[in-house]
C-alpha cells in the first residue's frame, strides 16, 4: 500500500514539475529573443556598425545575433531574431532609402532569408557537434554557413525579383546583373562569412565553458 501511495505522489510531483520546467524554458527563450533582438535593433541604428557601407551596398554583422540565438536556444529563437533583423532591414529601406532600397522593401528579400539563417545555423551546429564533438568547429561552421545563407538568400532573391533593375540602379547594364550580383556576393559575402565564423565560434566556446 505504501509503495502504491508513494508512486502516486511521485507521479503527481512529476506532472507538476514538467509544466514548471516548460514555463522556465519559455521565459528563458523569450528573454534571449528580447536581448538579441534589442542588440539587432541597436546595431541597425548605429552608423557603420550594423550596416557597413561598401560603395553603394552594405556589409553587415546583423546576422551574428541570429546565429547565436539559434545555437543557444534552438531554431525558433533564431527565426524570431532573424525576423527582427529582417524587419530592421525593411524599415531602414523605407526610412533611409538608397538607390537599391526598393529591393529591401519586399519581405521576400529583407525578411525571409534572415528567418532561414536561424534554421540552417541551428541544424549545422547540431550536426557538426554530433560528428566531431568540437564546439569550436561547430560554432565556426554554423557562423560561416549562416552568414552565407544571409548573403545567398538576399542576393539570390534580388536577382530573381529585381536583377535587371538592380543592375541599372548601380549603373550597370541589364545583361550584367548576374555578374554584378556574383561580384557583390564574393566581395561582401566571403569576408562576412569568415568573420561570422570566428565570432560565433568564440561565443560558442564561452557559452560551453559557462555551462560546465
Amino acid at each position: 500500500m505504501m509503495n502504491s501511495k508513494s508512486s502516486k505522489v511521485e507521479a503527481s510531483d512529476m506532472t507538476m514539475v514538467q509544466p514548471q520546467a516548460r514555463k522556465k524554458l519559455n521565459v528563458r527563450r523569450m528573454t534571449v529573443i528580447a536581448v538579441l533582438s534589442s542588440i539587432s535593433i541597436m546595431l541597425s541604428m548605429v552608423p557603420g556598425i550594423g550596416y557597413i557601407p561598401i560603395g553603394p551596398t552594405n556589409a553587415t554583422i546583423m546576422h551574428i545575433p541570429v546565429i547565436i540565438g539559434a545555437i543557444v536556444e534552438g531554431p525558433v529563437v533564431g527565426m524570431a531574431v532573424g525576423f527582427i533583423f529582417g524587419l530592421t532591414s525593411m524599415l531602414r529601406a523605407l526610412t533611409m532609402p538608397t538607390i537599391t532600397s526598393f529591393a529591401f522593401i519586399n519581405p521576400l528579400v529583407s525578411i525571409i532569408p534572415r528567418v532561414l539563417i536561424g534554421i540552417v545555423a541551428y541544424y549545422v551546429y547540431q550536426l557538426v557537434v554530433k560528428l566531431t564533438k568540437s564546439v569550436c568547429l561547430s560554432g565556426w561552421l554554423s557562423g560561416l554557413i549562416g552568414s552565407l545563407v544571409n548573403t545567398i538568400g538576399v542576393l539570390g532573391m534580388i536577382y530573381i525579383l529585381y536583377g535587371e533593375r538592380y543592375a541599372k540602379a548601380l549603373g550597370e547594364s541589364a545583361s550584367a546583373a548576374k555578374t554584378l550580383i556574383l561580384t557583390i556576393a564574393t566581395t561582401n559575402g566571403i569576408p562576412e562569412a569568415v568573420v561570422g565564423g570566428f565570432l560565433v565560434s568564440a561565443v560558442a566556446v564561452v557559452l560551453k565553458k559557462r555551462k560546465k
